[in-house]
């Protein structure tokens, strides 16, 4: 394995995080505290508890995955785009590195990025809301396995997209959308039957509820299934990056 090359794809794609801060971190931060300020504060002195939890901190499992998710989806997407984009991915693929090493530099510092992140987040929400974790080390196992899956999804976009339209569209109008109706704010519980059958039909639902539960032991869906559900989507996107490059889809044209 050339670990060089790994190493550097991993650390030019780190160094552009801390050349655009303000945008990487500090922007997802702040508007994660805005939300904690609008739903945890006004609307959460309007409803006492869900599931035995005070609302306030009921929804921060929920924020982490919103900023997770996007942020994998974000960083993943551009690191791949760009070098399409200026032309520079021809140099990459005729390097001496291999599809499998050029992935693991590009998600994971993608994914280091939406970890690092999403732990900020944690840490702010501490200051609004008394936090406590009853499975921390499940916590970081959902937290890295939804990090890489989302960052593997947002390689694909990025290879994908033909035009920063395009590199937009899927978070904009099909992830962000999913994960507020993923209940991130809510209980599916809180549903009506007929609706709560649809929202289980939400990925999102999965990552949210397995989240929650090793913060508050309380989940929608069993913690079992939603590992599964996740592990399933990170194989199916690894069966499809592997297709693109034994095809060369729209990297070799």
């Amino acid at each position: 394995m050339n670990h060089r090359a790994i190493r550097a794809i991993y650390l030019f794609e780190m160094a552009r995080t801390w050349r655009t801060l303000l945008q990487s971190i500090v922007s997802p931060v702040v508007s994660t505290s805005l939300y904690f300020v609008v739903f945890g504060a006004a609307i959460g002195s309007r409803i006492n508890q869900v599931e035995g939890v005070s609302y306030g901190t009921f929804i921060v499992p929920g924020l982490i995955m919103l900023s997770v998710l996007t942020q994998s989806i974000a960083n993943a997407s551009f690191g791949i785009y760009f070098p399409k984009f200026s032309g520079t991915i021809y140099e990459i693929l005729s390097a001496p590195i291999s599809y499998f090493e050029i992935v693991l530099g590009y998600v994971g510092a993608a994914a280091t990025k939406s970890i690092i992140l999403g732990l900020i987040i944690l840490a702010t929400a501490g200051l609004f809301v008394p936090l406590h974790i009853h499975h921390p080390v499940w916590m970081l196992a959902f937290l890295v396995l939804t990090a890489v899956t989302f960052s593997l999804f947002g390689f694909i976009i990025g290879i994908w997209a033909d035009g920063f339209e395009k590199l937009q569209m899927i978070p904009m109008l099909v992830v962000t959308p999913l994960t507020f109706l993923g209940g991130s704010f809510y209980s599916i519980d809180m549903l009506p039957p007929a609706w709560r059958t649809v929202a289980l039909l939400n990925p999102v639902v999965y990552l949210i509820s397995g989240f929650r539960w090793s913060f508050y032991e309380i989940a929608d869906v069993s913690v079992s299934v939603s590992i599964g559900m996740t592990v399933a989507f990170l194989v199916i996107c690894l069966v499809v990056i592997w297709w693109i490059f034994r095809t060369g889809y729209r990297l070799k044209n």
